[in-house]
């Protein structure tokens, strides 16, 4: 706490004008009280550290690159997949051209880091417009080290954490082959 300064001090009120002071403000009352409004002290707003925790972890399950080495080795079959829940019948109509190409993402000759963002930002598009059915363009590999589809089995494994893909095929020949993914996105709200 600081201490008052004397008389005469720097700081040190004047005698003077704590007389006119006094003289002014004899007449002066005190308000009451009983009229006052107690206001109620406001809360802060919820943090929503779970969804938020959720929202983090979700991100990172999107760009996840780990792929696991079973998935990783090729072993003939055409790439497919189809949501739990959805029946067999979307998958073959997928594979069949039920549904018409509306968009299409050509990520042969990028880097993995690149196609993932360019992934999610096409897929986030493709829903924001309404775009059920699209062409994913990942490559067969023929340029890659050791004439390996790299980006194919990455492709696979990011569409299937991506809530919105019900279904995805390879493509037919006339649209890309092995070297491209026809996917099935869950209709925008």
């Amino acid at each position: 706490m600081a201490r008052k300064p004397k008389d005469g001090e720097p700081g040190a009120p004047n005698p003077d004008d704590i007389d006119q002071f006094r003289a002014a403000v004899a007449d002066v009352r005190p308000l009451m009280h009983p009229n006052r409004v107690r206001h109620a002290l406001r809360r802060p707003k919820p943090v929503p550290l779970q969804s938020m925790r959720d929202e983090r972890q979700a991100l990172v399950d999107s760009l996840s690159d780990s792929i696991p080495w079973d998935e990783a080795m090729e072993n003939g079959e055409e790439l497919s997949y189809l949501r739990d829940g959805m029946v067999r019948l979307t998958l073959r109509k997928l594979r069949g051209g039920h549904w018409v190409i509306q968009a299409e993402l050509d990520l042969h000759g990028l880097g993995s880091v690149e196609a993932r963002i360019q992934l999610a930002e096409f897929l986030n598009r493709c829903q924001k417009r309404g775009q059920r059915c699209v062409r994913i363009i990942h490559g067969k590999g023929l340029r890659s080290p050791n004439k390996e589809p790299v980006l194919k089995f990455k492709v696979k494994h990011w569409l299937m954490q991506r809530d919105e893909v019900l279904a995805f095929c390879q493509a037919q020949p006339q649209d890309g082959g092995s070297g491209a993914a026809i996917v099935l996105l869950k209709s925008s709200p």
